[in-house]
């Protein structure tokens, strides 16, 4: 018997309260059922679908709960659930590494001091001199909600001077998806997009009180259809490693290679550092950054963001 078709979600716009749980528990699932295929998991596909992906009633035979039990859960009733049914939830939506942390994250919440996502970010002072002392590659370090807090004078040629920024606007949301300069300096603009809504949907899994970061999903909301498209997707991802093509508006063309070094002190801040293959164009490029320095850029020493 054919599913009756399952109303679809818009995201609304975000306000200053924080995000809904419940509702971003049961989007994460239904979006998750949605992508899999019958043919994906081994089941046979009879008759006609209305929605797109598994059924319920198949989802929970692939985790061994019953159809109501995960109807609750995918409504958004996380309680009580334990932790070996998530897992099983989790394999039968083959999810990613960052998309199991994601579900607990959303279906198991730990309790976070609402006073601890609203305090300003703060960069040690032996951090910001070792970014100092950094001058041939560009680095600089992100905190929650994508925030930019401290960067080194080469990721300030590489990027453009942020100081010149206020501190709300040093943010790589706002500079992704409503600066057009970036959207050329990126290559794959695309990618690098839906790279920063994985990032945003990872933290408000984890601080779903942030006002901040409720503010900023209103706002980009609001202003950018393609990150409205973006966010219904529920797509999460953790920062990593991997490789960025740029067009750099002074040296041309770059190929860099970036890695990114979570910090150990808890405080939810990673150190993200590009490089260029020994030899190569990009590299002498980035060469020529670092020589011509404030002739590059007016690169100034970040600050920490408000």
């Amino acid at each position: 018997m054919d599913e009756q078709p399952e109303p679809v979600q818009e995201p609304a716009p975000q306000t200053g309260g924080g995000l809904d749980r419940r509702a971003e528990l049961s989007e994460f699932l239904r979006t998750r059922r949605a992508r899999l295929k019958p043919e994906d998991v081994g089941l046979p596909d009879f008759g006609r679908r209305r929605v797109p992906g598994l059924r319920r009633e198949e989802l929970a035979q692939l985790a061994g709960v019953s159809v109501a039990y995960y109807t609750r859960l995918e409504q958004g009733n996380g309680r009580n659930v334990s932790a070996e049914v998530l897992d099983a939830i989790a394999r039968a939506l083959r999810l990613t590494g960052a998309e199991h942390a994601h579900l607990m994250h959303l279906a198991k919440p730990k309790q976070h001091k609402k006073k601890q996502t609203a305090r300003a970010q703060q960069v040690r002072p032996a951090l910001r001199h070792l970014l100092d002392s950094i001058d041939t590659v560009p680095a600089y370090v992100v905190g929650r909600r994508s925030d930019i807090l401290a960067w080194n004078r080469m990721a300030a040629a590489l990027f453009g001077d942020w100081a010149e920024l206020p501190a709300p606007e040093r943010n790589w949301a706002r500079l992704v998806f409503l600066r057009p300069d970036y959207r050329e300096l990126f290559v794959e603009w695309d990618q690098k997009a839906a790279d920063i809504v994985g990032f945003l949907r990872m933290d408000a899994g984890c601080h779903p009180d942030d006002p901040k970061l409720s503010a900023l999903v209103g706002e980009l909301s609001v202003k950018s259809e393609e990150f409205r498209r973006l966010w219904a997707a529920h797509d999460v991802k953790e920062k990593s490693y991997g490789v960025k093509r740029m067009r750099h508006p002074l040296v041309g063309d770059l190929t860099l290679s970036f890695e990114t070094f979570r910090l150990v002190d808890e405080s939810e801040q990673s150190l993200i550092t590009y490089h260029a293959e020994p030899g190569s164009p990009s590299a002498e490029a980035l060469r020529l950054l670092a020589s011509w320095g404030a002739d590059a850029t007016r690169a100034g020493t970040g600050t920490a963001a408000q």
